[in-house]
């Protein structure tokens, strides 16, 4: 005999299991629905956005189903050319301006304040650079180019001088080449670790960069030369500026008079960081530039190289 506690009541009634309609917003719902057991709220809204975005985006394109498959073909292929010397996934974003527009995004509050832009660190920066004192030349004797004076100063936002901030610079030779690229090169050359002085100031001697290609043999190149792109970066040095209750910078200067300056295909040479390397009658060049630093936690990166 069945008790009354035991006896199914319309509330308790099991709800019959319904199909999703087949319309494409009743899908995108179920699909934000079976989202919801994400339990790391970030991770949960990541993904919401993600599957809102690429729905609207097969939505609005029409995608078919043959083109969705050349689409995931290209993301494996991606993965595929990853490896020791490259990282396809992180050149897909340079050229897709996705890394500048996470990095500019994060700086949004310090550039308002005057801060320095950041920029890619890319995969050439080196552990255990050269510490060199101020003034010294970072190029090898028989490196070719004309002879570029670097004159640096780190501020605080506030305009303080920053004393002993650790500097890292680093730059492909006139050849377009880093010097871990090309067995030509000496170990370490146009490389160097520097330390401002009281007046937050930091110089060196180097050669005048050049601009180089990223790598067009993988899936990378093959979607810009679909797009009828440049594969060229301006000529650059970059920088990483290091001080004690500031937050790490990141960037790259880059020569306002390189023919790539205005169409960078990692679109890395944004606002400030365009800057003249003026000529001497001599036949050398100067850059003289300031990196204001945001206060706050002092994190720093891992070299990408050993």
């Amino acid at each position: 005999m069945i008790s009354v506690a035991e006896t199914p009541t319309d509330t308790e009634a099991p709800t019959a299991p319904r199909s999703i309609p087949a319309n494409a917003e009743a899908l995108l719902q179920a699909v934000l629905a079976a989202n919801q057991g994400t339990h790391d709220a970030r991770t949960r809204t990541v993904l919401d956005a993600m599957i809102r975005h690429l729905h609207a985006f097969a939505t609005e394109v029409t995608l078919s189903y043959e083109e969705l498959f050349k689409g995931l073909d290209f993301m494996v292929r991606i993965g595929q050319a990853t490896g020791p010397r490259k990282h396809e996934g992180i050149l897909l974003a340079d050229i897709l301006g996705m890394a500048t527009l996470v990095l500019l995004m994060d700086a949004k509050a310090v550039l308002a304040a005057g801060g320095t832009e950041p920029a890619l660190i890319g995969p050439f920066w080196r552990a255990n650079q050269p510490v060199r004192p101020n003034g010294v030349r970072i190029a090898t004797d028989d490196t070719p180019g004309e002879t570029l004076h670097v004159k640096g100063r780190v501020l605080s936002l506030d305009g303080t001088p920053i004393a002993g901030a650790r500097i890292e610079t680093w730059q492909a030779a006139p050849s377009g080449l880093y010097e871990n690229q090309d067995p030509e090169q000496e170990d370490m050359n146009l490389r160097a670790v520097f330390e401002t002085d009281a007046d937050g100031r930091f110089w060196f001697e180097s050669v005048q960069p050049s601009g180089y290609g990223v790598p067009t043999d993988g899936p990378c190149g093959e979607l810009l030369a679909l797009q009828n792109r440049s594969h060229m970066r301006p000529a650059h040095l970059h920088f990483i500026a290091i001080a004690p209750g500031h937050k790490v910078l990141t960037t790259q200067i880059f020569d306002a008079r390189d023919p790539y300056a205005y169409s960078d295909a990692a679109f890395g040479a944004v606002g400030s960081l365009l800057r003249d390397f003026e000529p001497d009658s001599a036949g050398h060049f100067h850059l003289d530039f300031e990196l204001r630093l945001e206060p706050g936690e002092t994190r720093l990166p891992t070299p990408p190289l050993p």
